[in-house]
């Protein structure tokens, strides 16, 4: 019996130590309460902090994390997320801060289920689409993953593979827009008056 129960105590162990190896690295960036470690650009009244959450409804509107002089390169990010009906937003990554206008650095991972825009969640925006129908719902929270190693990124939503894109060897930056896999930080998108989007327990994991 005594042999029995030691097993299981011993199984239960090696569980718990998987567990907390498997999320060994993840940083959170969010508090729940403040805007430590993030910065808005333009129109600061279109975010607000409900439930924990980070919300944007109003004018277009950036919030940049700043809380880590490393840019990051090749990490997993993770976040909750949840629209309403004809919500526009988006999650940028590998981008850096400006004090205004639509970020010109980096990709827009995009975040819109219902909205008339046609690129739907999961949209690596303009560059490699998820076209009228989205993965996830509106009224509801979705986690969204966002992989990136080397020139290659990877969106799951709800665990599942939404999108993947590979840089095609060559490419180069645009003359307005630096649409190129290189190193930078995250910004969350209000994107209009009429759109409304929550993000929350937002995390990364740097990768080798």
């Amino acid at each position: 019996m005594r042999t029995v129960i030691s097993s299981c105590l011993l199984l239960l162990v090696l569980i718990s130590s998987n567990a907390l190896a498997a999320e060994k690295g993840w940083k959170k960036l969010t508090d729940g309460k403040t805007y430590d470690g993030w910065k808005i650009n333009e129109n600061k009244e279109t975010w607000s902090i409900q439930d924990g959450a980070f919300v944007a409804k109003g004018d277009r509107s950036h919030l940049f994390y700043v809380g880590d002089d490393r840019p990051f390169v090749n990490f997993e990010f993770k976040a909750q997320v949840m629209t309403r009906k004809n919500s526009n937003g988006g999650i940028y990554f590998h981008t850096k801060y400006q004090d205004a206008g639509w970020p010109k650095h980096g990709f827009e991972a995009q975040v819109n289920n219902t909205h008339h825009d046609r690129k739907k969640t999961a949209s690596v925006y303009a560059v490699k689409d998820v076209m009228d129908d989205a993965p996830a719902k509106d009224d509801v929270w979705f986690e969204y993953y966002i992989k990136v190693v080397g020139k290659t990124v990877v969106i799951k939503i709800d665990g599942k593979v939404a999108n993947k894109y590979t840089e095609p060897e060559g490419t180069k930056a645009g003359k307005d827009f630096t649409r190129v896999f290189n190193k930078g930080t995250f910004a969350l998108q209000g994107h209009d008056p009429g759109s409304v989007v929550y993000f929350k327990d937002i995390e990364v994991k740097r990768l080798p």
